[in-house]
């Protein structure tokens, strides 16, 4: 444990940083599996409904630095590829 004033200021933010974004990129992944799931299910309407909606949450989490903002791009054009070849 930290001796130091700051130290244990910084371990205690860290801790509450860390569940926030455990939080975040979970709800990242169910946005992205969604889409996923939407697309083996071959429902084309369903699948650009949650590809927006994903698109939005990833864009958020990368604006929030939960996710770097190369990352959400690579997965939102991923994803719109997969929606595209229904």
């Amino acid at each position: 444990m930290a001796n130091i004033k700051s130290a244990i200021k910084r371990a205690r933010q860290n801790t509450k940083r860390n569940a926030l974004k455990s939080s975040q990129r979970a709800t990242t992944r169910t946005a992205v599996k969604s889409v996923l799931s939407a697309v083996e299910e071959k429902n084309k309407d369903a699948a650009k409904e949650a590809l927006s909606k994903a698109e939005k949450t990833l864009d958020s989490m990368a604006g929030k630095k939960v996710i770097t903002k190369n990352k959400a791009s690579r997965t939102k054009s991923r994803l719109s590829k997969k929606v595209k070849a229904l």
